[in-house]
């Protein structure tokens, strides 16, 4: 039986995909494990998955207050540290990794864990990385962070504007090479990157979102591949409580209002809320918890729920305003939910901007400039606008049609059907040159 590992670690929306492939490959009759930070072992292992922690919790990370003034007040002051502390989490990370990774035919990783490169090398096996968001370099459209400023940079800038990609290698690669070192028993690397093998040859990426959502680019390498989503379906019991179905019967279906899980301006958040919900005359329901929101106090017209899944939650609501992580966008859209995203960094703004380039939503507006007006604009607009709702039906018919698990598992199993490992090479190369001499 084939083993396959899956590496990653960030907060929720960077795990649920793994977690959703994982079951779909042991499904298949694969062996596998998945790591990630402690918080999600009780998540994969309610899944029957078989899990390894990669460190502390990320949330933990996330939540300190250095954190919160780095986002709020300066980066300058605080990033340095913050900087240092990612490194030693992804120093830690990689070295659970290695151990988990023994006995492993097959690796799967991601950016945050690209230091699963260097494990699959010593251990000769094949590795793919997976991109949340669109990675490769293209000339079609900038980088995701810099998506949704909207304007037409043209196709040398949005090409140029990759070489971010580059820095954020660098950052990375100061603790790799002392773990290839140190642990591997390797060279310090001098080709590849991201989205390439130590030799420099092209290392098959996956992208799990709709080809409908983010068309692929035109000049990506065959190398890069959009899958369709891969959503980890709830198997939970979760079912209104009675005050919230008490909520639901007293009016209209209400908005879905949540900002993700960053934990920075409860405060500021909590009063755009109440005045934007106010202003506008409707109901909503938000999330509870680390994003971003103070639960209490809220009117009468506001219902904070605990936590729930969002693919059963949303089925309750009328649209959905949030932070556009992609796996929050995919839930919204497969429920032909209308979708306001305000995002606050990395691939929000890209999400952001595809919702609203698809009929889906009006224009995103980034939650540092979002204000009660706009919110409160915002929220009129998304329901009573019938082009949102109609596109976002027609949008989730297309989405119900994919399997982004099955085409992902091909992919993996041709991967390793034609792996060969470099040592192997090398003696190819050793058989085939005494008879080129002979033929010269």
């Amino acid at each position: 039986m084939k083993r396959i590992a899956l590496v990653t670690i960030g907060t929720q929306g960077d795990v649920q995909p793994y977690l959703a492939l994982a079951i779909a490959l042991k499904e298949k009759g694969y062996s596998v494990i998945l790591g990630a930070s402690e918080e999600f072992q009780g998540m994969v292992e309610g899944y029957g998955i078989e899990f390894h922690t990669l460190g502390p919790s990320i949330q933990s990370f996330l939540q300190q207050q250095r954190f919160e003034n780095a986002m709020s007040q300066s980066m300058l002051i605080n990033g340095p540290s913050l900087l240092r502390q990612g490194q030693q989490i992804v120093d830690t990370a990689a070295r659970h990794a290695w151990n988990m990774c023994q006995g492993a035919d097959m690796l799967i990783l991601n950016m945050n864990t690209s230091f699963g490169i260097d494990i699959a090398e010593a251990l000769h096996i094949p590795a793919i990385m997976v991109g949340l968001q669109p990675l490769n370099s293209t000339s079609e459209f900038p980088l995701c962070i810099y998506y949704d400023y909207g304007a037409d940079f043209g196709p040398a800038f949005n090409k140029l504007s990759y070489t971010a990609m580059t820095v954020q290698q660098i950052y990375y690669n100061l603790p790799r090479n002392k773990l290839r070192r140190e642990l591997m028993g390797l060279d310090a690397r001098k080709k590849g990157g991201f989205f390439r093998n130590t030799d420099g040859t092209a290392l098959t990426t996956l992208y799990p979102y709709s080809p409908v959502v983010s068309p692929r680019p035109r000049d990506w390498p065959k190398s890069a591949i959009v899958t369709g989503y891969w959503n980890l379906k709830d198997r939970s019991d979760w079912q209104p409580s009675e005050e919230f179905q008490k909520f639901l019967s007293e009016g209209d279906a209400p908005v879905y209002i949540g900002f993700g899980s960053m934990p920075f301006g409860a405060e500021r958040n909590t009063k755009i809320l109440k005045e934007a919900v106010a202003m506008w005359g409707g109901r909503a329901v938000v999330a509870r918890g680390w994003g971003g929101i103070n639960p209490h106090d809220l009117p009468s017209t506001i219902f904070a729920i605990e936590k729930a899944p969002h693919d059963k939650l949303f089925k309750y609501v009328s649209a959905v305003v949030h932070h556009g992580g992609a796996g929050t966008t995919s839930a919204g859209l497969h429920l032909g939910r209308p979708t306001f995203v305000v995002p606050q960094t990395v691939d929000q703004p890209y999400w952001g901007r595809r919702v609203y380039e698809l009929g889906c939503g009006p224009k995103p507006v980034r939650l540092r400039k979002l204000t009660s007006e706009i919110l409160a604009g915002a929220l009129a607009d998304l329901t009573s606008n019938e082009d949102y709702r109609r596109n976002a039906g027609d949008l989730a018919e297309k989405l119900h049609a994919e399997d982004g698990t099955e085409k992902a598992i091909k992919v993996i199993e041709r991967v390793m059907e034609n792996y060969v490992p470099r040592v192997t090479r090398a003696k190819k190369l050793k058989k085939i040159k005494p008879s080129l001499k002979a033929v010269g």
